[in-house]
């Protein structure tokens, strides 16, 4: 890879145009070649979509940049062969990009991009280095590949329901929901005391919780409207509203005491960092499991994504199987043979 690597270096730091570089075919793939400069652009472009900045004042010697360009050159070259030959294979079917397409595609990217003119487009297409009729080729290709992958390959999927009960058996954590509860609380803080613990304070405080408990219990008032008066907690907003709460996000203790709890019932008052807390359960739901035939959709979503990968690989080595594809540098068919066991 160090000499491409290295092209890919010197292109970069001294920005050479396109129209001076003496083209080099890297390989040829049923005829149709990949040059030099066509492997440095998807550089460029593979690394500003990983957001990393050419800052080749801070790298003389272009360290990091070898290797960034090690690390995503074999995966384009592979990208490169394969869409080469999804292309192939879609001018084979008769796939093409019709004049009205074209424009349709064309007056989106204006309505996206607010470009209002003719000259605006043009000048927009300059600064990507583009002509129109570069435009409408990559449109082309992708449109191409994208049919290509759809009508050879997806459209011939399906998902049988033995598939969809082994992935759900598998994969029942993903359908099932954990038992939630609501609470309410009233807090009744303690003053901090640099000095210590104040036990008179505690005292007059748990006292104060008990009290309050003893309000709700028998004098039948009302936990809420008492949390919304008096609790020192910021839940009294919402009259001690917390939750709901998965009991996988509770403590061991938390959950033992609810456990013994039904909706409605209140806590005798416990000791919190913030002071003593009553709480009262409010609501408990049990454990959820989405049957099969509700999961089913997720379930062949999944399944299909797996599949598609599984499905692609096959006919993409079926295609590069048949293919004639002649390679003219050997760092470049390392990379290649490296990308394909990646992916």
């Amino acid at each position: 890879m160090k000499k491409i690597v290295l092209a890919a270096v010197l292109s970069l730091a001294a920005a050479v145009p396109r129209a001076e570089i003496i083209e080099q075919i890297l390989v040829k793939v049923n005829g149709e070649i990949f040059t030099k400069s066509d492997l440095e652009q998807r550089q460029v472009a593979a690394l500003r979509q990983k957001g990393q900045a050419l800052d080749l004042k801070s790298d003389p010697n272009n360290v990091q940049l070898r290797k960034a360009l090690d690390e995503i050159t074999p995966q384009i070259i592979v990208d490169a062969v394969d869409e080469m030959l999804l292309v192939q294979r879609g001018r084979e079917l008769g796939y093409k990009l019709s004049d009205e397409q074209f424009k349709s595609v064309v007056d989106n990217i204006r309505k996206e991009n607010k470009i209002e003119s003719e000259e605006q487009f043009q000048a927009a297409l300059k600064s990507e280095n583009m002509t129109m009729a570069d435009l409408r080729r990559n449109l082309e290709r992708s449109m191409i590949v994208q049919r290509v992958q759809q009508n050879e390959v997806m459209a011939k999927i399906a998902i049988t329901d033995d598939e969809a009960r082994a992935y759900y058996d598998a994969h029942m954590n993903e359908f099932t929901t954990a038992p939630t509860v609501t609470l309410r609380e009233i807090l009744v803080a303690t003053p901090a005391d640099p000095k210590g613990v104040n036990v008179a304070a505690e005292d007059a405080a748990l006292e104060k919780a008990k009290e309050i408990r003893r309000r709700v219990t028998t004098g039948g008032e009302n936990f809420q409207k008492l949390a919304g008066e008096i609790s020192d907690s910021p839940s009294k907003a919402n009259a001690g509203l917390i939750g709901p709460l998965s009991v996988n996000d509770i403590s061991p203790d938390l959950r033992k005491m609810i456990e013994k709890m039904k909706p409605g019932d209140v806590a005798e008052p416990v000791r919190t960092p913030r002071g003593f807390q009553v709480l009262k359960l409010d609501a408990i739901t049990a454990t959820q499991v989405m049957s099969l035939d509700q999961a089913r959709e997720q379930i062949s979503e999944r399944v299909f994504t797996d599949k598609r990968k599984a499905e692609f690989q096959k006919y993409m080595q079926k295609l590069r199987a048949q293919a004639i594809i002649e390679w003219k540098n050997p760092d470049v068919k390392r990379a290649f043979e490296e990308g394909t066991k990646q992916g």
